[in-house]
């Protein structure tokens, strides 16, 4: 079986100490592609060097993260503009809105997330959204934004049926995580509604560790632990998950697998 890890943050310090180890024992379970999403500008060489060092298997992404926009956010887009031009990236992002722990920058983050929107279509890459106590608020924005040049994932998806409905309809994909194998999340029961051909597979290590190993730090061989959990509520073998959702990220970032 294989599997693609859609999200995962694999260049930050959690992994400081064993970063290669935690890459090949991804590779041995069969997870043979992960997408690394870019926080801002400090995360960039980090990023950078990561996917130079395993260039078949960790594919960089670039954009500046929600939480990271603040007074200075036009530079560090113009830095994303500029990097476009250098190298080879797999999509856009993360970018999106982020209500959770600040307010204040609300409306730099709304023309962040319309900036990132220019950039994924002019580049014909997927747009990869966070979206945390915004969902109304992005909708809006891609209301007016979304065409049929536009794709992406709404990245650690912990909406509802109807949210989700509505994802779909931008034909946009679900990045389901760790989150559904916790028991009170209530996330497994909108899955149940999702036709497989609407969902991704993602870890967003080091965060997110699902059950068993809620609590600890998160990595992409525990994206099995996802993958079973979707597998028993579809009720369906590993090997389906397997096959769908691998076929659905490879046509999302046109990976050869």
């Amino acid at each position: 079986m294989i599997f693609i890890d859609t999200h995962t943050h694999l260049y930050l310090r959690e992994f400081r100490e064993d970063r290669d180890e935690v890459v090949k024992s991804a590779l041995d379970k069969g997870i043979q592609k992960m997408l690394l999403p870019n926080v801002d500008g400090k995360t960039i060489s980090p990023l950078h060097s990561l996917a130079d060092k395993f260039p078949d298997h960790c594919l960089p992404m670039i954009g500046l993260h929600p939480t990271s926009v603040n007074d200075g956010y036009e530079k560090e887009i113009g830095q994303v503009r500029e990097l476009l031009g250098t190298r080879k990236y797999w999509g856009i992002g993360e970018t999106g809105i982020d209500l959770y722990w600040d307010k204040t920058y609300s409306e730099q983050q709304a023309d962040s997330f319309r900036e990132h929107i220019n950039l994924a279509k002019e580049h014909g890459l997927p747009l990869i959204i966070h979206a945390r106590n915004s969902f109304d608020e992005i909708f809006r924005i891609m209301d007016r934004e979304n065409d049929d040049t536009l794709r992406g994932i709404f990245h650690a998806f912990t909406g509802d049926a109807v949210q989700a409905r509505q994802i779909i309809k931008y034909n946009f994909k679900l990045g389901i995580g760790g989150i559904v194998t916790f028991k009170n999340s209530g996330l497994d029961s909108v899955v149940k509604e999702i036709d497989l051909q609407h969902i991704v597979l993602e870890t967003d290590a080091p965060y997110l560790a699902p059950v068993p190993r809620r609590g600890k730090r998160n990595e992409p061989v525990y994206l099995l632990y996802t993958a079973e959990k979707i597998a028993e509520i579809h009720r369906v073998p590993l090997e389906t998950i397997a096959e769908i959702t691998t076929q659905t990220a490879a046509s999302m970032f046109n990976i050869k697998i």
